[in-house]
């Protein structure tokens, strides 16, 4: 299915087109401000969107942002009607608590609780938590490998359950070293909401089709030298870890690792009026019989970005990634400043079983633009969309990609 370019440019042109209403008064006081936003948007795995978002922006005496709700109506070409609540609230420090509560009327739901506390204790640790049910009726599969035809195209619904806590100690200002678990709690998949072949039917050998809990730690290194951990402007991250997972299945291998390193650098041009930002992530995967699901996959809304989610799957994973944010655009919003940049950007990578068969041959590269609305510190509204050969795709979402 391909995306049309149209679609991208009415969902940006009504974001901005809320943003710009009339001039707001400049107090210093409690205040409320409400913005009905109609709902225009396509997506590759998701379908065709039309509906109504109401974002409240309630800022505290001090002018900054304190709460974000915002309920939702939108109508789905492929799951009908849904209704969704979504609450953040923000304080000082980098802290959150996210609040996310979805009911569609074919087959989806998805409920999520999660805070986050970067500073804990005067900035010596950090803690983050978080617990999440779904039903995503829009999955796809092609099969695992770089060499998957979008002939093989499948679909089936995931139903899920996730919960995960991470602990982390401050070695330096810039330096963490940190533990986390995850519990995953996957059910046999179920026929999915779309036309195309259920992926149980065409794969049935795949691992993780029947189900699987898994258990797994992590030990992670974060060097992190940004200015802001939610809308950073310059400054270097850098993530390592290994994890162990066991799968409870009965009759699955039980134990498979994965390691992984991720690196991000900001080069913002004196004015900071342009930031280039540069990604690289090598992942892999060692072990038999380990979920798909649970492999490394290219496509979506934070790599690959001209492909639909997870496009491609496999153990191993290396991607590049990067963009230039562009400021266009600064406008009071709800009492706070609200910047606009215009992204220009290149997402390339692979995927592959075993480092012996990494080639020039298996890469893809998707080209695209992206549109950013930003709150500081706190808040990031985004719409990108990439061009693929298979006929590029659009993401929208409460975050930068990286």
């Amino acid at each position: 299915m391909k995306t049309p370019v149209y679609s991208l440019v009415v969902s940006v042109s009504l974001v901005l087109l809320g943003s710009l209403c009339p001039s707001l008064p400049d107090r210093a006081q409690a205040d409320t401000q409400y913005f009905p936003i109609p709902a225009v948007s396509s997506s590759k795995n998701d379908g065709n969107d039309v509906g109504l978002i109401v974002p409240a922006l309630m800022t505290g005496p001090d002018g900054d942002l304190k709460y974000l709700v915002a309920p939702m109506v939108i109508y789905n070409s492929i799951v009908g009607t849904r209704g969704t609540l979504n609450l953040f609230h923000y304080q000082p420090g980098g802290k959150e608590l996210r609040g996310i509560a979805s009911w569609s009327e074919k087959i989806e739901r998805r409920f999520l609780l999660s805070y986050v506390d970067p500073g804990l204790s005067n900035g010596r640790y950090s803690v983050a938590v978080s617990a999440a049910h779904f039903k995503n009726a829009t999955v796809r599969f092609f099969g695992l490998g770089p060499g998957t035809v979008q002939d093989d195209e499948t679909n089936y619904t995931a139903s899920e359950t996730r919960a995960n806590w991470k602990f982390g100690v401050y070695a330096n200002e810039v330096t963490q070293i940190a533990i986390s678990q995850r519990f995953r709690h996957m059910q046999s998949i179920q026929q999915g909401a779309t036309q195309l072949a259920f992926t149980g039917d065409m794969f049935p050998d795949v691992s993780g089709v029947d189900g699987a809990t898994i258990l797994g730690e992590r030990i992670s290194f974060h060097y992190d030298t940004r200015n802001n951990l939610v809308t950073p402007t310059d400054g270097t991250a850098m993530t390592a870890y290994a994890e162990i997972n066991h799968n409870f299945r009965k009759g699955a291998e039980s134990l498979y690792s994965r390691y992984g390193v991720e690196i991000k650098k900001m080069f913002a041009s004196e004015s900071k009026r342009a930031i280039l930002v540069i990604r690289g992530d090598l992942q892999a995967t060692i072990g038999t019989d380990v979920p798909f699901y649970e492999l490394s996959s290219l496509g979506g809304q934070n790599n690959l970005r001209g492909f639909g989610v997870d496009r491609y799957i496999d153990k191993q994973l290396i991607a590049l990634s990067i963009e230039e944010r562009i400021h266009v655009l600064r406008a009071r919003l709800a009492g706070v400043m609200a910047d606009f940049e215009i992204t220009p950007f290149i997402d390339t990578g692979q995927v592959f079983n075993s480092f012996k068969n990494v080639g020039f041959r298996d890469y893809r590269i998707t080209p695209g633009i992206g549109f950013r609305g930003i709150v500081r510190p706190n808040v990031v509204g985004r719409i990108d969309y990439g061009f693929s050969r298979e006929g590029g795709a659009i993401f929208a979402g409460l975050d930068f990609p990286y």
